[in-house]
């Protein structure tokens, strides 16, 4: 008992090194597929099959749920992570605070190959969960999976180009553009010199944001706006049996289009956070290194009201 309270006990020392940071990420990007991932198998195969609801996708009212469902589970991943990591769940934001705080990037390796492993690891408990509502759906609309007719169930696990799409430019663009909203507001909710928000509300806010660019962005790529999101369970996915509709992700319209959901999130982030810095981030460093340069400046104290 005394050797495994020193592999599993509080105590344990690998606590306090970055093993214990990789299984933060990992948890907190598990949780974040979990109820993420969840909401879609409702939305496409559990509600209808259940006899809860004959519709598949029925367009607003769904999208809705979809939406909501992921708001809330980033703000759970990144509740769940946040103590010890801060909540990444995302290479892209991995990524951003390297390049633009001082993240160290030595970890930076370790934290992605984790959330890819937490959000695989996620998709397969889902599979387990949702495998007969699956099943029901493919064969009450002859579905053969692995066929471009079954992108609703692989949707479950990984995202997809709208069909009005003929090739990568739009789908890359759209997630380029959500994630770095996603970043620039994620920096900004960090930035002490910033309006941050009290108490630990951010993760919330976050929650919040990943909601409103579903809503705003979500129908032309699906907003994976996460490397490790699209990824874990895309790769789960092939190997259940989607095949090339999942890697390397050939939908008809759009071929080969697994790399978009990896490569835009990232160089989004980074622009997300370059033009954070830009316009804030950099602006409230120079307000403040004037402020203290004024003569008799004796350091940060209360707001004063004009």
């Amino acid at each position: 008992m005394a050797a495994i309270s020193r592999v599993m006990g509080p105590r344990a020392r690998w606590r306090e090194t970055t093993i214990g940071d990789y299984g933060s990420e990992f948890l907190g990007t598990f949780v974040l597929i979990m109820f993420g991932d969840g909401v879609v198998a409702m939305a496409v195969a559990a509600l209808n099959q259940s006899g809860r609801g004959p519709e598949i996708f029925a367009a607003s009212g769904d999208w809705l749920l979809i939406a909501f469902g992921w708001g809330f589970a980033v703000a759970f991943g990144v509740y769940v992570a946040g103590g010890i990591t801060g909540g990444h769940i995302n290479p892209a934001v991995t990524l951003a605070l390297a390049t633009f705080r001082d993240f160290p990037w030595r970890k930076v390796p370790g934290y992605i190959v984790a959330q890819v492993a937490g959000a695989f690891v996620a998709a397969a408990v889902l599979y387990l969960n949702y495998k007969q509502a699956i099943n029901a759906y493919e064969a009450a609309n002859d579905i053969t999976r692995g066929a471009e007719n079954s992108i609703p169930t692989f949707s479950i696990f990984a995202t997809f180009p709208a069909e009005y799409y003929s090739n990568a430019a739009g789908p890359f663009l759209d997630e380029l553009i959500g994630t770095a909203l996603l970043v620039g507001i994620v920096l900004a909710l960090i930035d002490e010199f910033n309006v941050a928000p009290r108490a630990n509300m951010a993760p919330l806010l976050v929650g919040f944001t990943v909601l409103a660019i579903g809503m705003s962005f979500g129908a032309n790529s699906g907003y994976a706006i996460n490397p490790a999101r699209d990824l874990g369970p895309r790769l789960f996915a092939w190997a259940q049996g989607w095949g090339d509709v999942a890697v390397p992700g050939d939908f008809g319209n759009v071929n080969s289009y697994m790399w978009i959901p990896i490569v835009a999130p990232l160089v989004g982030g980074l622009v997300g956070a370059f033009v954070y810095n830009f316009f804030i981030h950099n602006s409230l460093l120079a307000r403040r290194a004037a402020e203290e340069a004024e003569p008799g400046y004796a350091g940060p104290g209360p707001e004063s009201e004009e």
